[in-house]
């Protein structure tokens, strides 16, 4: 039987959760999504949440609060999946890749400010793999600046970074609960911040601009069923019945920590002593919730390697090829070369199998087929 790439966690308790959602009057937009938001809110030691159909949604959100648009540029990193920069140019932005740090893959805050000028708005960090970057030295980038600093967690909900919660260390972050990541709604993702306007800005985007306060309406004497869109929106919402999931995963987050972790080290006891495997590194600082576990290998060999493992139902993936070697970023001008640190660790990059149900000896199997891989 093939070892997924990665996999949700699903037990009795989140398909009660959604049974009973289901028997209720609300499938969109209830109560289940305030009572998500707020213990999402919680787990992020954050002020506000604001939960979103995907975790690109939360990023189209997120800059959307910020109110980055056409003549303002977004420094962020090129391993990372596309929409960490897409969202920010559908806003009309410029995207700037700085280079990142050999050991995590996060963005190195010395190459950051180097790209940073009078039009940057954003500063974008990814916590890859589920480790935090030295987001520290990001936000003294940010202050220095004055810019805003935008945490794409996709990849690291209940991580910590010197002690502090993800969701907490930027002045906005995003979070995606597609099934392969930390913890699941299905699709969903999540806006969190602790800036009021922030939150504001965020919410109003999820839901198509509209405005219903009546102190903040032109025409606010038109009639009690009155709205009106201000500023463009789309429609992000997660329904009622996701919502219902996501507080039952919530509820067993230091779970799924504790799980994930125990792979990790598995895999490090196995494989500390292979010859031509690179291994994933933490900082003393951080505690990573770990989303993947990417090993890397000689550039020549990796395609070898891949082919290999996927053969034997070992189903790795490659994370992520450089943003800006996909042919619309070419098309735009960009070129290989700009970031070589992160295209380096691109060409070694392999992802093995991780989540929190992954079982002993699946993982036995992995670490054997990765010795005899490399070989």
């Amino acid at each position: 039987m093939a070892i997924p790439y990665g996999h949700q966690s699903i037990d009795d308790s989140d398909i009660a959760a959604v049974l009973e959602a289901l028997k209720d009057d609300w499938l969109t937009m209830g109560p289940r999504v305030a009572a998500f938001e707020r213990d999402l809110a919680e787990a992020a030691s954050a002020t506000t949440a604001v939960a979103v159909s995907s975790g690109t949604a939360a990023l189209h959100c997120a800059y959307a609060a910020t109110g980055v648009g056409p003549g303002d540029t977004v420094v962020t990193s090129p391993l990372t999946f596309v929409a960490t920069a897409a969202t920010a140019m559908l806003h009309g932005a410029d995207v700037v890749f700085a280079d990142v740090e050999s050991d995590t893959g996060n963005l190195n805050p010395e190459s950051v400010e180097s790209c940073v000028t009078e039009r940057t708005r954003v500063i974008a960090a990814v916590d890859y793999a589920g480790h935090p970057a030295d987001m520290d030295e990001l936000a003294r980038v940010a202050r220095e600046h004055d810019v805003l600093l935008l945490e794409d967690a996709a990849h690291s909900i209940a991580s910590t970074y010197k002690n502090r919660l993800v969701g907490s260390l930027a002045d906005i972050t995003t979070f995606s609960f597609f099934p392969t990541k930390n913890l699941t709604t299905s699709e969903g993702g999540a806006v969190v911040t602790s800036n009021p306007e922030l939150a504001d800005r965020a919410r109003r985007f999820r839901t198509h601009g509209l405005v219903r306060d009546s102190d903040l309406l032109r025409y606010p004497d038109e009639g009690p069923w009155h709205q009106e869109v201000h500023q463009l929106g789309l429609n992000y919402r997660l329904p009622d019945v996701l919502c219902a999931l996501g507080i039952s995963q919530l509820a067993r987050i230091e779970e799924f920590k504790q799980s994930r972790r125990r792979v990790f080290h598995n895999y490090i006891s196995g494989l500390k002593d292979v010859d031509g495997v690179r291994l994933p590194e933490r900082r003393e600082n951080t505690d990573p919730m770990w989303h993947l576990f990417p090993i890397r290998v000689e550039a020549s060999r990796r395609r070898k390697i891949f082919e290999f493992l996927r053969e034997n139902q070992v189903l790795v993936q490659v994370n992520y090829i450089p943003v800006y070697w996909h042919p619309l970023f070419e098309d735009l001008g960009y070129r290989r070369g700009m970031c070589p640190v992160a295209e380096k660790f691109y060409s070694e990059e392999i992802s093995l199998p991780m989540f929190a149900s992954l079982t002993e000896s699946d993982q036995s199997r992995v670490i054997e087929l990765v010795r005899e891989a490399v070989s």
